[in-house]
Protein backbone atom coordinates (compact mmCIF):
# COMPACT_ATOMS: atom_id res chain seq x y z
CA UNK A 1 0.00 0.00 0.00
CA UNK A 2 1.48 3.28 -1.13
CA UNK A 3 2.15 5.65 2.30
CA UNK A 4 -0.85 8.37 3.50
CA UNK A 5 2.50 10.52 4.43
CA UNK A 6 4.97 12.43 2.30
CA UNK A 7 7.72 13.96 3.73
CA UNK A 8 9.13 17.18 1.69
CA UNK A 9 12.46 16.97 2.69
CA UNK A 10 15.87 19.21 3.36
CA UNK A 11 13.88 22.10 1.22
CA UNK A 12 14.06 25.81 1.70
CA UNK A 13 10.41 26.11 2.94
CA UNK A 14 9.33 29.54 2.59
CA UNK A 15 5.96 29.22 4.45
CA UNK A 16 4.19 33.01 3.42
CA UNK A 17 3.17 33.01 6.64
CA UNK A 18 3.05 36.37 6.96
CA UNK A 19 6.31 36.05 8.68
CA UNK A 20 8.74 36.90 5.95
CA UNK A 21 11.24 33.94 7.54
CA UNK A 22 12.69 30.67 6.03
CA UNK A 23 13.36 27.17 7.34
CA UNK A 24 16.68 26.85 5.69
CA UNK A 25 16.70 23.93 5.90
CA UNK A 26 13.42 22.66 6.43
CA UNK A 27 10.80 20.18 5.70
CA UNK A 28 7.21 19.54 5.36
CA UNK A 29 5.09 16.74 6.43
CA UNK A 30 1.74 15.79 4.24
CA UNK A 31 -0.55 13.38 5.47
CA UNK A 32 -4.33 12.90 3.93
CA UNK A 33 -4.01 15.89 1.63
CA UNK A 34 -3.43 18.06 4.21
CA UNK A 35 -0.33 20.26 5.65
CA UNK A 36 0.96 18.19 8.98
CA UNK A 37 3.74 20.20 10.21
CA UNK A 38 6.82 22.48 8.97
CA UNK A 39 9.34 22.24 10.72
CA UNK A 40 13.29 21.49 10.69
CA UNK A 41 14.40 18.40 9.12
CA UNK A 42 15.99 17.07 12.34
CA UNK A 43 12.53 17.72 14.23
CA UNK A 44 10.51 15.03 11.75
CA UNK A 45 13.40 12.80 11.55
CA UNK A 46 11.33 10.34 13.71
CA UNK A 47 8.98 10.12 10.84
CA UNK A 48 9.61 6.48 9.38
CA UNK A 49 6.24 5.60 7.09
CA UNK A 50 6.70 8.43 5.18
CA UNK A 51 7.70 8.82 0.62
CA UNK A 52 10.08 10.99 1.35
CA UNK A 53 10.86 13.28 -1.61
CA UNK A 54 14.20 14.92 -1.00
CA UNK A 55 14.32 19.01 -1.88
CA UNK A 56 17.90 19.66 -1.24
CA UNK A 57 18.30 22.40 -2.80
CA UNK A 58 15.13 23.26 -3.97
CA UNK A 59 12.34 26.30 -2.70
CA UNK A 60 9.71 24.87 -1.45
CA UNK A 61 6.82 26.93 -1.06
CA UNK A 62 2.69 27.10 -1.38
CA UNK A 63 1.32 27.27 -4.74
CA UNK A 64 0.74 29.79 -6.39
CA UNK A 65 -2.35 31.81 -7.13
CA UNK A 66 -3.19 33.67 -10.47
CA UNK A 67 -6.01 35.50 -9.44
CA UNK A 68 -7.12 36.90 -13.27
CA UNK A 69 -6.69 34.50 -16.26
CA UNK A 70 -8.77 34.59 -19.43
CA UNK A 71 -8.61 30.48 -20.68
CA UNK A 72 -8.22 31.05 -25.00
CA UNK A 73 -6.13 29.77 -28.23
CA UNK A 74 -5.16 33.51 -29.39
CA UNK A 75 -1.75 33.46 -28.23
CA UNK A 76 0.50 35.12 -30.76
CA UNK A 77 -2.43 36.72 -32.87
CA UNK A 78 -2.74 40.43 -32.92
CA UNK A 79 0.36 41.56 -31.61
CA UNK A 80 0.81 45.07 -31.56
CA UNK A 81 -2.56 46.30 -30.80
CA UNK A 82 -4.05 49.27 -28.73
CA UNK A 83 -6.57 47.41 -25.94
CA UNK A 84 -9.71 48.41 -27.58
CA UNK A 85 -8.71 47.78 -31.67
CA UNK A 86 -7.81 44.78 -30.39
CA UNK A 87 -10.76 43.85 -28.22
CA UNK A 88 -12.79 45.11 -31.27
CA UNK A 89 -10.83 43.43 -34.11
CA UNK A 90 -9.33 40.39 -33.01
CA UNK A 91 -10.67 39.40 -29.56
CA UNK A 92 -14.86 39.89 -29.70
CA UNK A 93 -15.29 38.54 -33.19
CA UNK A 94 -13.21 35.02 -31.18
CA UNK A 95 -15.85 35.15 -28.81
CA UNK A 96 -18.23 34.95 -31.67
CA UNK A 97 -17.30 32.20 -33.02
CA UNK A 98 -16.26 30.37 -29.95
CA UNK A 99 -17.95 26.46 -29.31
CA UNK A 100 -18.36 24.87 -25.97
CA UNK A 101 -15.99 21.98 -27.30
CA UNK A 102 -13.45 24.84 -28.63
CA UNK A 103 -13.74 26.81 -24.89
CA UNK A 104 -13.35 23.12 -23.23
CA UNK A 105 -9.87 22.68 -24.72
CA UNK A 106 -8.75 26.31 -24.50
CA UNK A 107 -9.00 25.80 -20.68
CA UNK A 108 -7.56 22.52 -20.19
CA UNK A 109 -4.56 23.91 -22.14
CA UNK A 110 -4.27 27.11 -19.72
CA UNK A 111 -4.85 24.88 -16.54
CA UNK A 112 -2.36 22.45 -17.77
CA UNK A 113 0.30 24.83 -18.41
CA UNK A 114 -0.97 26.97 -15.50
CA UNK A 115 0.27 23.79 -13.03
CA UNK A 116 3.20 22.65 -14.63
CA UNK A 117 4.39 26.74 -13.72
CA UNK A 118 3.64 26.08 -9.91
CA UNK A 119 -0.03 27.82 -10.41
CA UNK A 120 -2.16 25.50 -8.06
CA UNK A 121 -4.87 27.76 -8.12
CA UNK A 122 -6.21 30.16 -10.99
CA UNK A 123 -9.41 32.90 -11.36
CA UNK A 124 -10.59 31.96 -15.31
CA UNK A 125 -12.97 34.01 -16.82
CA UNK A 126 -14.16 32.98 -19.97
CA UNK A 127 -17.42 31.22 -21.32
CA UNK A 128 -19.34 28.02 -21.74
CA UNK A 129 -17.69 27.26 -18.68
CA UNK A 130 -19.40 23.90 -17.44
CA UNK A 131 -16.22 22.64 -19.56
CA UNK A 132 -13.69 24.83 -17.74
CA UNK A 133 -15.18 22.71 -14.58
CA UNK A 134 -14.44 19.19 -16.41
CA UNK A 135 -11.34 20.70 -17.75
CA UNK A 136 -9.98 21.95 -14.01
CA UNK A 137 -11.21 18.59 -12.41
CA UNK A 138 -9.09 16.18 -15.08
CA UNK A 139 -5.91 18.16 -14.60
CA UNK A 140 -6.60 18.61 -10.72
CA UNK A 141 -5.58 22.44 -10.38
CA UNK A 142 -7.98 24.81 -8.07
CA UNK A 143 -10.49 26.78 -10.26
CA UNK A 144 -12.68 29.80 -9.67
CA UNK A 145 -15.16 29.94 -12.96
CA UNK A 146 -16.41 33.33 -13.64
CA UNK A 147 -18.42 33.92 -16.78
CA UNK A 148 -17.63 36.77 -19.33
CA UNK A 149 -21.37 38.30 -18.80
CA UNK A 150 -22.43 41.03 -21.34
CA UNK A 151 -26.07 42.87 -21.63
CA UNK A 152 -26.06 45.67 -23.59
CA UNK A 153 -26.73 45.71 -27.60
CA UNK A 154 -23.96 44.31 -29.55
CA UNK A 155 -22.64 41.81 -26.73
CA UNK A 156 -25.47 38.96 -27.05
CA UNK A 157 -22.47 36.49 -27.98
CA UNK A 158 -21.30 36.74 -24.43
CA UNK A 159 -22.89 34.85 -21.07
CA UNK A 160 -25.81 36.58 -19.69
CA UNK A 161 -27.08 36.41 -15.98
CA UNK A 162 -29.06 33.25 -16.86
CA UNK A 163 -26.22 31.37 -17.93
CA UNK A 164 -24.28 32.16 -15.51
CA UNK A 165 -26.89 31.45 -12.96
CA UNK A 166 -27.19 27.68 -14.70
CA UNK A 167 -23.10 27.27 -13.89
CA UNK A 168 -24.04 28.43 -10.31
CA UNK A 169 -26.71 25.89 -9.88
CA UNK A 170 -24.67 23.20 -11.48
CA UNK A 171 -21.05 23.99 -10.58
CA UNK A 172 -21.33 25.95 -7.23
CA UNK A 173 -18.58 23.85 -5.91
CA UNK A 174 -17.68 21.08 -7.91
CA UNK A 175 -14.44 18.36 -7.54
CA UNK A 176 -14.85 18.44 -4.04
CA UNK A 177 -14.76 22.09 -3.65
CA UNK A 178 -11.65 22.42 -5.62
CA UNK A 179 -13.52 23.87 -8.07
CA UNK A 180 -16.27 26.55 -7.56
CA UNK A 181 -18.13 29.27 -9.28
CA UNK A 182 -18.69 33.14 -9.26
CA UNK A 183 -20.49 35.76 -10.89
CA UNK A 184 -19.07 37.74 -13.42
CA UNK A 185 -19.03 41.14 -15.31
CA UNK A 186 -16.99 41.90 -18.79
CA UNK A 187 -16.81 45.44 -18.03
CA UNK A 188 -18.45 48.72 -17.09
CA UNK A 189 -19.14 49.80 -21.07
CA UNK A 190 -20.44 45.87 -21.99
CA UNK A 191 -22.90 45.70 -18.92
CA UNK A 192 -25.34 48.15 -17.96
CA UNK A 193 -26.26 48.91 -14.30
CA UNK A 194 -29.43 46.96 -14.30
CA UNK A 195 -26.92 44.00 -14.65
CA UNK A 196 -24.42 45.18 -12.36
CA UNK A 197 -27.36 45.56 -9.59
CA UNK A 198 -28.71 42.15 -10.44
CA UNK A 199 -25.22 40.49 -10.30
CA UNK A 200 -24.32 41.70 -7.01
CA UNK A 201 -28.00 40.10 -6.18
CA UNK A 202 -27.19 36.75 -7.91
CA UNK A 203 -23.66 36.92 -5.56
CA UNK A 204 -25.37 37.23 -2.88
CA UNK A 205 -28.05 34.58 -3.50
CA UNK A 206 -25.59 32.23 -3.96
CA UNK A 207 -22.97 33.59 -1.23
CA UNK A 208 -20.07 33.95 -3.54
CA UNK A 209 -17.34 36.23 -4.66
CA UNK A 210 -17.97 38.52 -7.77
CA UNK A 211 -14.87 39.45 -10.63
CA UNK A 212 -14.91 42.29 -13.11
CA UNK A 213 -12.43 44.36 -14.90
CA UNK A 214 -11.59 48.08 -14.49
CA UNK A 215 -9.50 51.52 -15.02
CA UNK A 216 -7.22 49.18 -17.38
CA UNK A 217 -6.64 52.52 -19.99
CA UNK A 218 -6.72 56.33 -19.40
CA UNK A 219 -9.55 56.79 -22.42
CA UNK A 220 -11.66 54.35 -19.97
CA UNK A 221 -11.58 56.49 -16.92
CA UNK A 222 -12.43 59.52 -19.07
CA UNK A 223 -15.27 57.95 -20.94
CA UNK A 224 -16.35 57.04 -17.51
CA UNK A 225 -16.68 60.54 -16.67
CA UNK A 226 -18.77 61.43 -20.06
CA UNK A 227 -20.73 58.81 -20.01
CA UNK A 228 -21.67 58.38 -15.74
CA UNK A 229 -20.24 61.59 -14.18
CA UNK A 230 -18.32 59.20 -12.31
CA UNK A 231 -14.87 57.47 -12.38
CA UNK A 232 -15.15 53.99 -12.68
CA UNK A 233 -14.72 53.01 -9.29
CA UNK A 234 -16.94 55.18 -8.31
CA UNK A 235 -19.70 53.84 -10.57
CA UNK A 236 -18.90 50.21 -9.35
CA UNK A 237 -19.86 51.49 -5.66
CA UNK A 238 -22.96 53.47 -7.65
CA UNK A 239 -23.95 49.79 -8.87
CA UNK A 240 -23.17 48.39 -5.53
CA UNK A 241 -20.26 46.06 -6.35
CA UNK A 242 -17.57 47.08 -4.30
CA UNK A 243 -17.18 44.94 -0.96
CA UNK A 244 -15.24 42.18 0.62
CA UNK A 245 -15.85 39.27 -2.04
CA UNK A 246 -15.07 41.31 -5.23
CA UNK A 247 -11.97 41.06 -7.16
CA UNK A 248 -11.54 43.84 -9.70
CA UNK A 249 -8.84 42.95 -12.37
CA UNK A 250 -6.27 45.69 -13.40
CA UNK A 251 -7.13 48.64 -11.71
CA UNK A 252 -4.22 50.93 -13.47
CA UNK A 253 -5.66 54.19 -13.15
CA UNK A 254 -6.88 54.72 -10.04
CA UNK A 255 -7.38 58.13 -7.80
CA UNK A 256 -6.64 58.76 -4.35
CA UNK A 257 -10.37 58.75 -3.48
CA UNK A 258 -11.07 55.28 -5.86
CA UNK A 259 -8.24 53.65 -3.47
CA UNK A 260 -9.79 54.15 -0.39
CA UNK A 261 -13.03 53.56 -1.84
CA UNK A 262 -11.27 49.88 -2.04
CA UNK A 263 -10.08 49.67 1.16
CA UNK A 264 -12.62 51.12 2.86
CA UNK A 265 -14.90 48.61 1.04
CA UNK A 266 -12.26 45.69 1.36
CA UNK A 267 -12.93 45.22 -2.10
CA UNK A 268 -9.55 43.34 -3.81
CA UNK A 269 -7.38 43.66 -6.71
CA UNK A 270 -6.07 41.86 -9.56
CA UNK A 271 -2.87 42.96 -10.62
CA UNK A 272 -1.68 41.99 -14.25
CA UNK A 273 1.61 43.74 -14.68
CA UNK A 274 3.13 41.92 -17.98
CA UNK A 275 -1.10 42.62 -19.78
CA UNK A 276 -0.59 46.21 -18.59
CA UNK A 277 2.68 46.41 -20.21
CA UNK A 278 2.15 44.59 -23.00
CA UNK A 279 -1.15 46.59 -24.23
CA UNK A 280 0.53 49.76 -22.78
CA UNK A 281 -1.83 49.98 -20.73
CA UNK A 282 0.09 51.58 -17.86
CA UNK A 283 1.27 50.57 -14.20
CA UNK A 284 -1.05 50.41 -11.41
CA UNK A 285 -0.46 51.80 -7.89
CA UNK A 286 0.27 48.84 -6.14
CA UNK A 287 2.80 49.95 -3.61
CA UNK A 288 -0.29 52.68 -2.84
CA UNK A 289 -2.94 49.87 -2.60
CA UNK A 290 -0.92 47.76 -0.20
CA UNK A 291 0.16 50.29 2.19
CA UNK A 292 -3.57 51.26 2.34
CA UNK A 293 -4.42 47.40 2.86
CA UNK A 294 -6.62 46.68 0.01
CA UNK A 295 -5.51 43.12 -1.09
CA UNK A 296 -3.38 42.35 -4.07
CA UNK A 297 -3.20 39.29 -5.89
CA UNK A 298 -1.10 38.66 -9.28
CA UNK A 299 -2.44 37.76 -12.54
CA UNK A 300 -1.42 36.50 -15.77
CA UNK A 301 -4.23 38.08 -17.10
CA UNK A 302 -4.99 35.78 -20.77
CA UNK A 303 -2.91 33.71 -23.06
CA UNK A 304 -3.55 36.16 -25.70
CA UNK A 305 -2.15 39.55 -24.18
CA UNK A 306 0.93 37.93 -21.77
CA UNK A 307 1.95 35.59 -23.82
CA UNK A 308 2.54 32.76 -20.98
CA UNK A 309 0.76 31.98 -17.82
CA UNK A 310 4.55 31.34 -16.09
CA UNK A 311 3.71 33.30 -12.49
CA UNK A 312 7.51 33.14 -11.36
CA UNK A 313 7.98 35.92 -15.24
CA UNK A 314 4.77 37.66 -13.51
CA UNK A 315 6.37 38.03 -10.34
CA UNK A 316 9.82 39.80 -11.80
CA UNK A 317 7.64 42.38 -13.69
CA UNK A 318 5.24 42.82 -11.20
CA UNK A 319 8.64 43.78 -8.93
CA UNK A 320 10.33 45.77 -11.90
CA UNK A 321 7.51 47.85 -13.01
CA UNK A 322 7.05 48.99 -9.82
CA UNK A 323 10.87 50.22 -9.52
CA UNK A 324 11.11 51.86 -12.79
CA UNK A 325 7.16 53.43 -12.42
CA UNK A 326 7.60 54.90 -9.44
CA UNK A 327 11.82 55.45 -9.85
CA UNK A 328 12.26 53.94 -6.24
CA UNK A 329 14.39 50.87 -6.28
CA UNK A 330 12.64 50.07 -2.52
CA UNK A 331 9.37 49.00 -4.28
CA UNK A 332 8.71 45.68 -5.64
CA UNK A 333 10.27 44.07 -2.57
CA UNK A 334 10.63 40.31 -3.10
CA UNK A 335 9.62 39.52 0.22
CA UNK A 336 6.49 41.43 -0.66
CA UNK A 337 5.58 39.57 -4.39
CA UNK A 338 5.82 36.96 -2.99
CA UNK A 339 3.20 37.44 -0.84
CA UNK A 340 1.22 39.13 -3.60
CA UNK A 341 1.23 35.79 -5.01
CA UNK A 342 0.54 33.40 -2.49
CA UNK A 343 -1.21 33.94 0.76
CA UNK A 344 -2.52 37.90 -0.64
CA UNK A 345 -3.53 36.05 -3.80
CA UNK A 346 -5.57 33.31 -1.93
CA UNK A 347 -7.43 36.01 0.50
CA UNK A 348 -8.38 37.83 -2.52
CA UNK A 349 -10.21 34.88 -3.81
CA UNK A 350 -11.30 33.72 -0.35
CA UNK A 351 -9.15 31.00 -0.10
CA UNK A 352 -6.87 32.44 2.39
CA UNK A 353 -7.98 29.71 5.23
CA UNK A 354 -7.65 26.54 3.23
CA UNK A 355 -4.46 27.32 0.84
CA UNK A 356 -2.11 30.47 0.50
CA UNK A 357 0.30 29.54 3.10
CA UNK A 358 2.39 26.34 4.38
CA UNK A 359 0.89 26.28 8.20
CA UNK A 360 -0.25 23.12 9.50
CA UNK A 361 -3.91 22.22 8.55
CA UNK A 362 -4.22 23.97 5.18
CA UNK A 363 -4.36 21.70 2.57
CA UNK A 364 -1.21 20.70 0.93
CA UNK A 365 -0.79 22.95 -2.18
CA UNK A 366 2.93 22.53 -2.22
CA UNK A 367 5.52 23.35 -5.18
CA UNK A 368 9.26 22.78 -4.77
CA UNK A 369 11.38 24.81 -7.58
CA UNK A 370 15.34 23.84 -8.42
CA UNK A 371 17.31 26.28 -7.63
CA UNK A 372 20.39 24.58 -8.40
CA UNK A 373 20.56 25.96 -11.75
CA UNK A 374 23.12 28.35 -13.82
CA UNK A 375 21.17 31.23 -13.51
CA UNK A 376 19.91 30.71 -9.52
CA UNK A 377 23.54 30.30 -8.57
CA UNK A 378 25.09 31.44 -5.91
CA UNK A 379 22.30 29.75 -3.70
CA UNK A 380 22.99 31.42 -0.69
CA UNK A 381 22.58 30.77 3.10
CA UNK A 382 22.42 31.99 6.24
CA UNK A 383 23.11 36.25 6.36
CA UNK A 384 23.10 36.41 2.66
CA UNK A 385 20.06 34.15 2.46
CA UNK A 386 19.22 35.01 -1.06
CA UNK A 387 16.24 32.23 -2.12
CA UNK A 388 13.46 34.60 -2.16
CA UNK A 389 15.28 37.28 -4.71
CA UNK A 390 15.62 34.13 -6.84
CA UNK A 391 12.67 33.38 -7.19
CA UNK A 392 11.08 36.54 -7.65
CA UNK A 393 14.14 37.39 -10.37
CA UNK A 394 15.82 34.50 -11.12
CA UNK A 395 13.49 31.49 -11.84
CA UNK A 396 11.06 30.59 -14.27
CA UNK A 397 8.33 27.97 -15.02
CA UNK A 398 10.84 25.66 -16.18
CA UNK A 399 12.53 25.56 -12.54
CA UNK A 400 9.79 24.18 -11.17
CA UNK A 401 10.03 20.29 -10.36
CA UNK A 402 6.76 19.30 -7.80
CA UNK A 403 3.55 20.50 -7.83
CA UNK A 404 1.06 19.07 -5.08
CA UNK A 405 -2.44 20.15 -5.00
CA UNK A 406 -4.81 18.75 -1.87
CA UNK A 407 -1.75 16.97 -1.36
CA UNK A 408 -1.82 14.79 -4.57
CA UNK A 409 0.97 14.79 -6.57
CA UNK A 410 0.22 16.42 -9.92
CA UNK A 411 3.31 18.05 -11.58
CA UNK A 412 6.87 15.20 -10.78
CA UNK A 413 10.44 15.87 -12.06
CA UNK A 414 8.59 18.85 -14.00
CA UNK A 415 6.13 16.36 -16.01
CA UNK A 416 2.73 16.83 -15.35
CA UNK A 417 0.53 13.43 -14.01
CA UNK A 418 -2.80 14.04 -14.49
CA UNK A 419 -3.34 14.40 -18.11
CA UNK A 420 -1.20 13.69 -20.73
CA UNK A 421 0.45 17.19 -21.86
CA UNK A 422 0.88 16.14 -25.67
CA UNK A 423 -2.44 15.20 -26.04
CA UNK A 424 -3.70 18.12 -24.90
CA UNK A 425 -1.22 20.50 -26.37
CA UNK A 426 -2.34 18.69 -29.89
CA UNK A 427 -6.17 19.06 -29.09
CA UNK A 428 -5.53 22.69 -28.56
CA UNK A 429 -4.24 23.23 -32.07
CA UNK A 430 -6.89 21.65 -33.67
CA UNK A 431 -9.71 23.56 -31.75
CA UNK A 432 -7.63 26.98 -32.51
CA UNK A 433 -7.38 26.02 -35.99
CA UNK A 434 -11.60 25.13 -35.77
CA UNK A 435 -11.58 28.52 -33.90
CA UNK A 436 -9.64 30.39 -36.88
CA UNK A 437 -12.12 28.51 -39.31
CA UNK A 438 -14.62 29.58 -37.73
CA UNK A 439 -14.19 33.35 -37.15
CA UNK A 440 -12.50 33.66 -40.71
CA UNK A 441 -16.40 32.42 -41.84
CA UNK A 442 -18.31 34.32 -39.85
CA UNK A 443 -16.21 38.00 -40.48
CA UNK A 444 -16.90 36.66 -44.48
Amino acid sequence: MPSRRTLIHNGIVVPCDGTRTALDPGSVLIEDGRILAVDRPEALAHITDAHVVDATGHAVLPGLHNTHLHSGLLRGTAESKSLWDWLRDYVDPAHRALTPEIAEAASRLCYTESLRAGTTSVMDMWRHMEGSAHAAEQVGIRATLVPYVADLPGYDYFETLETNRRLLTHYRTHAGGRVRSWVGLEHLFYCSEEAFRAAAALAEEFDTGLHTHSSETMWEVEESVRRFGRRPIEEFRHRGVLGPRTVVAHCVWLDDHELDLLADTGTSVAHCPCSNMKLSSGPARVAEMRRRGIPVGLGSDGEKENNNLDLLEEMKFASLLQKVTTLDPTTGDPWDILTMATIDGARALGLDGVTGSLEAGKQADVVTVDLRRLHTTPLLHGEDFNAVAHLVFSASSADVNHVWVGGRLLVEGGRVRSVDPEKVRLEAQSAAEDLFRRRAALAG
